[in-house]
């Protein structure tokens, strides 16, 4: 299908799961109709085909949502019928001496003034020097073309480049290199120095293949000379660079400096002939991601050709102002420097410039969907003081400054009569789920129902519990313990049929459950309150599914993992962010320690002696099982498991969880550890977060060097959860790893904010992302950690929301346009 209906087809899907609202794309349809017409003329389409499509879309605002509906299948059956791409027939030798301008396709640029169009001089490359292959009576397909319309780029090459994630020129445009090595240092031969990474330029002396290594290897070595000295230089298993390099050849050769018998030379250097273009000397060089059949010099020649013919032709579609508020470099100088920088300072304005595009783009739909959000009615629940002084009765303890907080800005949203949209993160242990449930008490109240999701089965179960006990005892109970239900995977046949008819009928007030909340027999009376709980476990589908079984449910979503304010700027923007950053009095903080290898005699003593008192005692181990890749140093589960059962611990009972068992059967040591029936339960790293195990006082990680902050950080959080001192024992691998930087933190501090902030510094945002990247476009150049841009993207989205909210103003077109494209992969609510 060809790429403006294929578009459209995504968005009409979307737009359905969306139940019609016109906001499957950015301001609607009627202002996307004119954007999609004039990319589908580029094409060989029928035009009334394009023109019925048009018709619908440019009306779609004024259509009753019936007619919305008849609309979109008439659509979809349009382009299933007319959308596939027509075959372009076998060029004929003889159509290779027709004028260029008349097969190659030059797109013509429709940005502002600020962006000049492209101009074709007596200069211009010729036919055979394009990058583009002439296809007699093909459309004009410009940047959207596939990239087997390059010259270097045939139909097999092509699944190779498919494999990284190209099949378009844009796709080639936008694919930025992984590193650079900075060959861009000219050095005569007599300055070298050992270690240095330079270009030399010289004359070949002498080349020579020779045999090493019982004839198991071939040795090229050449002698160059720049006058001023001599250097050898060595590649292993090229012996065609004999036939390349013959005595007068002067070449440019680039790499690092090593020394052999004495003497500075060069191994496997980069080099070529001083009469071509640099592409991998004497520069700064690109070094790309690859796949098995692709190289860098491969990659590097079609980018500098795709490259040198196309990023001029790209459209800048930011705002001059922007642009120029910002400080920012053009797209088509930014584009041509991101992959052949010309200096640093080049690199770094394009990098900025790349980066800054990625955030202000997401900040735009962000601002968007939080827009959309807070028009959306939601139904009022009053909360008055009595009420709520008589829910803080029956807790067992008192509510931090923190938590009074948080829960007065929920209360304020769900009087507020829009729909609440809430974060809340915080710490292990910071209390979220006795804020949920005190929120949740103000909605059954006024008799309307919620719904509790969890993402598995034994937290499922554990809040469960949780809501019991804090809205069904006391002397005047909340609600009735039949008014709570838990679902989930397990519930028997009987019990699920109950449960459905009750909360069709509205008996039951609160469903406890995990995805089986998700399934279509599943219906409520009046379902006003979803709380999503360790939200990044859940897509966007799943939160959007559950929200469409209310009428605009106020949603309130945790997270135990702390998210660095940067991170939540960027990801969360739509959600109002609320932060438990106070812990509840009598928790004592996990006191932590860096062990050596070698003492891990102590670790037992020391579990020994808390099971003793009557304690339990978790150990993590790094792998599953051991495989013959492995060190003797890396700890497997299931050998450690049975290492331990038998030599250290006989006398007492240990349990194995790993992400190889089945969900049921990890519920079920779960569970078993919990009620006590363990007294070590050794895990991979699949142990759930938020699982309470107040008995728990020892938390061992094995090979705790190769994990993030945030990981060994739920680790901890999995003791500590009563009133007993706690320990966390990190154990690296090997003595070499004790002063990693990671280990030496979590010995620092508890606090959860401060270690997030220092893992994103450390690793970038990957551990904070969870699901919540669908729905969009990956980062694939802007720095989470660069605050400053990030604001800076912020405050000009606001500036041009704030004038032009649907970017319905001519001058904002192009950005509409790449608007579009930027969310086009979505699927619906990004929170």
């Amino acid at each position: 299908m060809i790429p403006p209906f294929e578009k459209l087809r995504k968005i009409l899907k979307l737009e359905i799961t969306r139940k019609y609202d016109n906001r499957a794309v950015f301001g609607g349809f009627p202002l996307f109709a004119n954007t999609w017409r004039t990319e589908a003329q580029t094409f060989a389409v029928n035009n009334e085909t394009i023109n019925q499509v048009y018709s619908h879309l440019a009306s779609y605002g004024d259509y009753s949502a019936e007619e919305r509906a008849n609309a979109v299948e008439k659509i979809l059956a349009l382009l299933e019928e007319s959308g596939e791409v027509p075959e372009a027939p076998v060029q004929n030798k003889k159509d290779e001496t027709k004028d260029a301008s008349s097969v190659v396709p030059i797109p013509e640029t429709t940005g502002n003034a600020s962006s000049p169009q492209p101009v074709r001089t007596s200069n211009e490359k010729t036919l055979k020097q394009l990058p583009i292959k002439p296809a007699k009576g093909e459309a004009q397909l410009g940047i959207y073309a596939p990239i087997t319309h390059i010259n270097m780029i045939g139909p097999k090459n092509a699944e190779l480049y498919k494999k990284l994630g190209i099949s378009t020129i844009l796709d080639l445009l936008y694919y930025f290199p992984r590193r650079y090595v900075d060959f861009s240092k000219l050095e005569p031969i007599n300055r070298l120095h050992y270690g240095d990474t330079v270009t030399i330029m010289a004359t070949v002396m002498n080349t020579a293949n020779r045999v090493a290594r019982g004839g198991k290897l071939q040795l090229t070595e050449t002698i160059v000379s720049d006058g001023t000295g001599s250097l050898r230089l060595t590649w292993f298993n090229q012996p065609w660079i004999e036939a390349r390099l013959k005595p007068g050849t002067q070449i440019a050769a680039s790499g690092k400096l090593d020394m052999y018998l004495g003497r500075l030379m060069m191994s496997n250097p980069e080099w070529e002939l001083l009469d071509q273009e640099h592409l991998h000397t004497n520069r700064i060089v690109p070094v790309y991601s690859l796949t098995a059949g692709l190289s860098n010099k491969m990659l590097r020649k079609v980018m500098n050709t795709t490259v040198s013919f196309w990023a001029p032709r790209l459209d800048e579609f930011l705002p001059g102002t922007v642009l120029q508020d910002a400080h920012l470099m053009e797209l088509q100088k930014a584009i041509q420097q991101i992959h052949f920088p010309d200096s640093q300072d080049s690199l770094t304005s394009a990098k900025r410039r790349l980066g800054f595009d990625e955030i202000f783009l997401l900040q735009l739909g962000v601002i968007r969907q939080k827009k959309n959000l807070q028009l959306i009615e939601g139904k009022r629940f009053p909360s008055d003081d009595s009420f709520l002084a008589q829910l803080i009765s029956h807790l067992p303890y008192s509510l931090t400054q923190a938590q009074q907080r948080v829960l007065n800005e929920i209360r304020s949203d769900i009087d507020s009569g829009r729909a609440l949209n809430r974060l809340i993160q915080g710490d292990v242990g910071s209390g979220k789920t006795v804020i949920a449930a005190l929120a949740i008490a103000f909605i059954t109240h006024a008799g309307s129902q919620a719904a509790y999701m969890a993402p598995t089965s034994i937290l499922a179960e554990q809040q469960y519990q949780t809501i019991l006990r804090l809205l069904t005892t006391g002397e005047n109970p909340i609600l009735q313990p039949d008014e709570v239900r838990l679902l989930i995977g397990d519930t028997s046949t009987s019990d699920k049929e109950d449960i459905r008819r009750e909360l069709s009928d509205g008996s039951i007030k609160i469903i406890v459950g995990t995805h089986a909340l998700l399934e279509d027999p599943i219906e409520f009376h009046d379902l006003q309150f979803v709380v999503i709980d360790e939200q990044h476990r859940f897509g966007v589908e799943q939160r959007a599914k559950l929200r469409s079984k209310g009428t605009n449910p106020h949603l309130l979503v945790m997270t135990a993992t702390p998210i660095p304010r940067s991170l939540a700027l960027t990801l969360y923007g739509d959600l109002d962010v609320s932060i438990l950053d106070e812990m509840p009095a009598g928790r004592q903080p996990v006191e932590t320690f860096v062990v050596h290898p070698l003492d891990r005699e102590r670790v037992y003593r020391l579990i020994e002696n808390q099971i003793q008192k009557g304690f339990q005692a978790f150990i993590i181990c790094p792998l599953v099982e051991l495989g013959e890749n492995n060190s003797d140093e890396n700890k497997a589960a299931v050998d450690e498991y049975e290492r331990l059962q038998k030599e250290i611990f006989p006398n007492h009972k240990l349990g194995l969880l790993h992400g190889r068992m089945k969900p049921e059967e990890k519920d079920k040591v779960m569970s078993d550890f919990r009620d006590k029936k363990y007294d070590i339960l050794v895990s991979t790293s699949v142990i759930e977060v938020g699982v309470d195990i107040p008995n728990a006082t020892v938390m061992v990680i094995e090979g705790a060097n190769r994990f993030g902050l945030a990981q060994l950080h739920q680790f901890r959080g999995r003791v500590g959860r009563g009133s007993q001192k706690s320990y966390c024992l990190l154990i690296p691998e090997n003595e070499d790893d004790l002063e990693n930087e990671r280990l030496a933190v979590m010995a620092e501090t508890n606090d959860g904010f401060v270690l997030a902030e220092r893992d994103l510094q450390q690793r970038g945002p990957g551990d904070f992302l969870g699901t919540r990247q669908a729905g969009f476009m990956d980062l694939r150049m802007a720095q989470i950690t660069d605050l400053s841009l990030i604001e800076e993207a912020r405050k000009q989205a606001y500036q041009i929301f704030e004038i032009d909210p649907d970017l319905a103003m001519p001058e904002h077109q192009a950005l509409l346009k790449m608007v579009n494209r930027f969310w086009q992969s979505g699927e619906g609510d990004i929170s």
